[in-house]
């Protein structure tokens, strides 16, 4: 398998696909959801939730909280997530003018 070569992509490019890379799995797009769901941060319940084995549950939340869309806060000798609201509306922001990019066309184009 050949390397990824993000370097031959501009910042937006790049931004574009990590954000993208969050809904790439149905398991995160789960957490994302049960974590808007419970509007609070949540630390040993997404197993139950979810239905996966605590590492690949913990593996997610590492990608997600690597992407920034979520934040954890140590408590005891657990990490409670929610979701990180500043990174969230970038993220939205982001997503909209690449998505929206079809807007400003008039026509066919082919």
């Amino acid at each position: 398998m050949g390397l990824a070569k993000t370097e031959m992509f501009t910042d937006d490019q790049n931004e574009i696909a990590l954000f993208a890379k969050a809904f790439g799995h149905p398991a995160r797009v789960a957490i994302l959801q049960h974590l808007f769901k419970i509007n609070s941060c949540v630390c040993g319940d997404l197993v139950n939730e979810i239905g996966l084995a605590q590492p690949t549950i913990s593996q997610h939340l590492k990608e997600l909280k690597n992407l920034g869309l979520i934040k954890g806060d140590v408590e005891g000798t657990s990490v409670c997530y929610c979701i990180d609201n500043e990174s969230w509306s970038k993220m939205k922001k982001v997503m909209s003018a690449f998505l929206d990019q079809d807007l400003t066309k008039t026509g066919d184009c082919c």
